[in-house]
């Protein structure tokens, strides 16, 4: 194989696990609570695909923003119930992860 192939390949790697980190995590929640979270408690929140488990929610918060998770916790968020004029609906149900960072690790809000 040759050096440009080598580099190629490795390339084609990274943007593999780069766009499987982009399926994982949806967008950081900046709600009051979230900013006030990652002030205090160094804790950060995302929603995540709902088929993502913590150790896939991990290795992508750690691809994405280059930082060391501590610890994750996730939670389904159950969907509320929507009524338009005389018809019934229901929200989508999602998942929301909880991320603890390693001390002196921060994730830029803005």
């Amino acid at each position: 194989m040759r050096d440009y192939e080598r580099r190629l390949f490795g390339i084609i790697e990274e943007i593999k696990i780069m766009s499987e980190s982009y399926l994982v995590l949806k967008n950081l929640l900046r709600t009051e609570k979230g900013v006030a979270r990652a002030e205090k408690e160094n804790q950060y929140l995302f929603s995540v695909a709902k088929n993502a488990n913590k150790i896939q929610i991990k290795k992508a918060v750690q691809d994405v923003y280059k930082v060391s998770v501590r610890s994750v916790n996730t939670q389904v968020v159950p969907g509320k119930l929507k009524r338009v004029r005389t018809q019934l609906g229901k929200t989508p149900e999602w998942k929301k992860a909880i991320v603890t960072l390693k001390e002196g690790q921060k994730i830029d809000l803005a």
